[in-house]
């Protein structure tokens, strides 16, 4: 359901000052010739006993309308504007495109009490789609958003039509494997601490496997300005219960389950693995081997299809965007 905008002038006012924080970043538009994303709209909606807001992006069709739908699904570290090169190229053949930002992200609603869970952002996204009037859609969940992606899919297999999985996490058990489990608290307290410095340190480490160019530089630089915002402290306790979301609701254990035609896009120099910092070595040492999951979870998916990225880390949509747009085609089977 669709409600006015009730805001009080003080969240509008830090509304806007993120916004603001998150232009300053250029993001990938270095790597890029692709425009800028259309203006983020806002869904509102209740849940939980309180009316949400998520902002969203809708990127009409900038070639003639096939008809298809493609929502884009963020990582935990990032927000829609990462996307913009993807939607550029659904849309140019196409596709409309929607890219929300999830409740407790980016622009979107920051609730102090909210029950996290992938069901619960699922529901969501299927209520704001069902706002836009938008029955069935393929999804390319990236990071966190391919976790949530199959999670979306498990519960509505018969609207969504096709899921391009790239890079997602939640391909192994970390808790499972032996990384220790870290308390909400203790995650708040991580992420207050939260600065560019910290965050590029994670993500050379982790996700471009030590390698760092001006584009990632520019998606560090605009999350550390959510952190150190109007809106940080609130961010970073909605990061810290996501993070337990994450950690505590695989979905792993149900890839046999799942029943859309899939493709998973993996930069095989990805190194992401949520607890690797408290495990003992030798855990450590085995968590996140992207090549080795990729192929598992090809093999266990269904009918799903592998398409593997030498050289690339946890985004390949930003390090590669000429690359990774090949492959989306494909995996869209676009073929014009």
């Amino acid at each position: 359901m669709r409600h006015p905008d009730r805001s009080s002038p003080r969240r509008r006012r830090a509304g806007a000052a993120l916004l603001a924080a998150l232009a300053l970043a250029p993001l990938a538009a270095a790597a890029t010739e692709a425009p800028p994303l259309p203006a983020a709209a806002t869904f509102r909606f209740e849940s939980q006993r309180q009316t949400l807001a998520m902002r969203y992006r809708d990127v009409a069709p900038t070639a003639s309308a096939n008809g298809r739908t493609a929502v884009l699904l963020h990582g935990k570290n990032f927000c829609a504007d990462y996307w913009r090169e993807t939607a550029a190229t659904l849309a140019g053949h196409g596709f409309r495109v929607i890219v929300p930002e999830q409740i407790g992200f980016c622009a979107s609603d920051k609730p102090e009490r909210y029950q996290f869970s992938l069901h619960q952002l699922a529901a969501n996204t299927r209520a704001l789609l069902d706002a836009l009037d938008v029955e069935r859609a393929e999804l390319v969940g990236h990071s966190m958003g391919g976790m949530l992606a199959l999670r979306y899919a498990l519960l509505h297999p018969q609207t969504t039509t096709r899921l391009v999985l790239v890079n997602p996490i939640g391909l192994e058990d970390w808790k499972a494997k032996g990384a220790p489990y870290r308390s909400i608290d203790a995650a708040y307290a991580a992420e207050l601490k939260s600065d560019y410095d910290s965050i590029a340190r994670y993500q050379r480490a982790h996700y471009y496997d030590g390698d760092w160019k001006p584009a990632y530089e520019a998606l560090a630089r605009g999350l550390a300005a959510i952190y150190a915002g109007p809106d940080g402290r609130a961010y970073a306790w909605n990061a810290a219960l996501t993070s337990d979301m994450i950690v505590t609701q695989p979905v792993v254990y149900e890839f046999d389950r799942i029943a859309v035609p899939t493709t998973l896009i993996v930069g095989q120099r990805d190194r992401t693995a949520i607890g690797r910092e408290g495990a003992p070595p030798t855990v450590a040492a085995a968590l996140g081997d992207y090549p080795a999951l990729g192929r598992e979870a090809a093999r266990r998916i269904p009918g799903a299809r592998l398409i593997e990225m030498p050289g690339l880390g946890h985004l390949p949509h930003i390090e590669a965007p000429e690359r990774f747009r090949v492959e989306l085609l494909k995996a869209f089977e676009v073929t014009r």
